[in-house]
């Protein structure tokens, strides 16, 4: 499933460049770790662990329904479903970006 979630995030990479900011999911496991770099141009984005201004640490299957737009992530942050180191606003915009 993080497979699938990189190619998502992959294809959104534009959508991110409002961020200007690195931010990082982390999903889990060794290696379970995305990383979206919107500082430069083009926005990459990683298979890959680093320094980021914000750090988003959830399930692979809560990113997927975020991304879907079936999972409201401050309810997701309350809850402690999406736990966020760094920046809270930036998640936020984040989060705002990610809703299809």
């Amino acid at each position: 499933m993080v497979d699938e979630l990189f190619q998502a995030l992959s294809g959104r990479a534009p959508q991110f460049r409002s961020l200007n900011a690195r931010v990082k999911f982390v999903l889990g496991g060794p290696g379970d770790t995305i990383l979206v770099d919107a500082r430069n141009t083009p926005v990459t984005v990683e298979r890959a662990d680093g320094d980021a201004d914000c750090a988003i640490r959830l399930t692979p299957e809560n990113l997927k329904r975020l991304m879907n737009g079936k999972m409201d992530p401050v309810l997701a942050f309350t809850l402690g479903k999406l736990k966020v180191d760094g920046s809270k606003g930036l998640a936020m915009k984040l989060a705002s970006l990610l809703e299809d």
